[in-house]
């Protein structure tokens, strides 16, 4: 199967799991409390399901890490081969909230680098597509697949991503010695798809996230000509140690 195909694959399988999602967003649900102190409802757990069974039907000879399978402790060795990395519904606060940034995460991982992914945004009906370098679509609605990509900064400041519910010090700190001339709050990795499409410069994330978290907007931000670094510039890469993610920044393009 060809990474095309692959992503067309994945995209089908994220709309299948954002309509469930929605089933539940959309009448009364509990929420419970993780290990970690993060919140959980039964659409996280549904979609889960949804997405972890049609992959290991897909392509049953990758590894799949998902994110409440390792929260009930589940452990997969990903080993050297590739592998998929699923947040089932990134963004659980804004879900509980009701305030629409809430996303789907599907990627590819190879050689710990995050080579296709989907980013589908259940409530606003928007889906972000990565099949590899340069090929980036954007669906709203049914309107047309269009191809999106990150943008140049402008000579007059940057405009930065911010996350909505995890806000830090740390990172007022550090868009205090760039130019900013304007902050976006948003959540979940919606924050990846406006740098992907040209509407946002920077996104940088001064506080705990894990792999799974990030992975689907890496790539949809990577494949549209942006990047993610660790603090000390070199590349964030994927399947350490306990999927913990280092602090770091997410950019367009840079010239």
């Amino acid at each position: 199967m060809t990474d095309s195909e692959l992503a067309a694959a994945i995209e089908a399988i994220a709309l299948q799991a954002g309509a469930a999602i929605m089933e539940i967003y959309a009448r009364d649900f509990e929420v419970e409390t993780k290990s970690d102190d993060s919140p959980v409802t039964e659409a996280d757990q549904a979609a889960e399901v949804i997405i972890v069974t049609a992959l290991r039907a897909l392509t049953p000879e990758i590894p799949v890490v998902a994110e409440e399978e390792v929260a009930a402790g589940k452990q997969t060795d990903v080993g050297a081969g590739p592998f998929w990395l699923v947040d089932p519904l990134d963004g659980t606060r804004e879900f509980i909230s009701r305030n629409g940034d809430f996303t789907v995460n599907i990627a590819l991982i190879r050689g710990g680098e995050p080579v296709l992914g989907t980013v589908h945004v259940p409530a606003k009906d928007e889906t972000y597509t990565a099949a590899g370098p340069g090929q980036v679509t954007r669906q709203r609605g049914n309107g047309a697949v269009e191809a999106i990509s990150a943008r140049n900064p402008a000579g007059d400041g940057l405009v930065a991503m911010v996350s909505r519910s995890h806000a830090s010090p740390e990172t007022d700190d550090f868009l205090a010695e760039l130019e900013i001339k304007e902050r976006v709050d948003a959540g979940s990795s919606l924050k990846f798809c406006r740098l992907a499409e040209g509407a946002a410069d920077l996104y940088p994330r001064l506080g705990r996230t894990m792999e799974w978290d990030t992975a689907a907007g890496h790539a949809v931000l990577a494949c549209a000509g942006g990047s993610v670094s660790r603090l000390d510039g070199t590349p964030l890469l994927y399947g350490k140690d306990g999927f913990e993610n280092p602090h770091f920044v997410a950019r367009g393009r840079q010239g």
